[in-house]
């Protein structure tokens, strides 16, 4: 599948992969700093931004997509750089291609299953909405609210309202099938191997998404990966704590 990405500056390559509900847009001010020294790669994800939709939303298929980009473009000794979802992405990358993957960087997520009911809590109250009747952003936000009580996270949702030609709202993302495929995203990566080259783990100090006894399994796939707590920070680590975020992520690129 052909992805839509935006690229920025020059260098070795490095991809940004965003998590669920998330796109590109969520790292364009990171990429822009990046890109002073690394050709970026800001991708949307299939079902997602403004990328096609399928049917087909498993990690086979997603990292799928970013080998393609990958050919594509002749891209290899790539920077992976992934988020939540698109952390597992990066890791399943990683299994399948290792050769192409110089570092990998995972941000807040784990190889491991998650509970998939708090994923879908958050599809349903989107698919709950009545786009018909939505004329404002504000008022779409006020219909969640009772459901989704952090502003922060009702206004990440809420990027992927985008205004359709027939009605004042459509979605961008393809929720139906990232519904149907809810426990899929949150099960397990593909596991083949070992991916030994340089990885860093990035998580957040209040998120629970990697526990330190995740570590054991996190190295038994990636022998090579170290971890890295950002202080005040929650699952949204590179929203939150952006500074921060970026001398980690500097300082890891940095090193030979």
């Amino acid at each position: 599948m052909k992805l839509y990405f935006r690229e920025l500056g020059a260098g070795q390559p490095l991809i940004v992969l965003h998590g669920l509900l998330g796109t590109s847009d969520n790292w364009y001010s990171l990429g822009r700093l990046w890109a002073e020294h690394y050709r970026i790669f800001l991708v949307d994800q299939r079902n997602h931004g403004r990328s096609p939709h399928h049917p087909q939303a498993g990690y086979d298929a997603l990292a799928g997509d970013i080998n393609e980009l990958l050919l594509d473009h002749g891209i290899r000794d790539v920077i992976v750089l992934g988020h939540s979802m698109g952390g597992k992405v990066a890791m399943t990358l990683a299994q399948y291609y290792p050769h192409k993957i110089a570092k990998m960087i995972v941000v807040d997520i784990a190889p491991k299953r998650y509970d998939a009911p708090q994923f879908q809590e958050l599809l349903e109250v989107l698919l709950s909405l009545d786009l018909a009747r939505i004329r404002t952003r504000q008022e779409a936000e006020a219909q969640i609210a009772p459901r989704v009580p952090d502003p922060a996270v009702r206004r990440f949702l809420l990027k992927n309202l985008r205004r359709g030609s027939d009605q004042p709202f459509t979605w961008k993302a393809n929720l139906p099938v990232l519904r149907r495929h809810i426990e899929e995203i949150a099960g397990e990566i593909p596991v083949l191997g070992t991916y030994s080259n340089p990885t860093l783990f990035v998580r957040g100090e209040t998120s629970r998404y990697v526990l330190d006894e995740d570590m054991a399994y996190i190295q038994q796939l990636f022998p090579n990966a170290e971890l890295t707590t950002i202080p005040g920070a929650g699952h949204w680590v590179h929203a939150e704590a952006p500074e921060a975020f970026d001398k980690v992520v500097r300082e890891f690129l940095d090193r030979g």
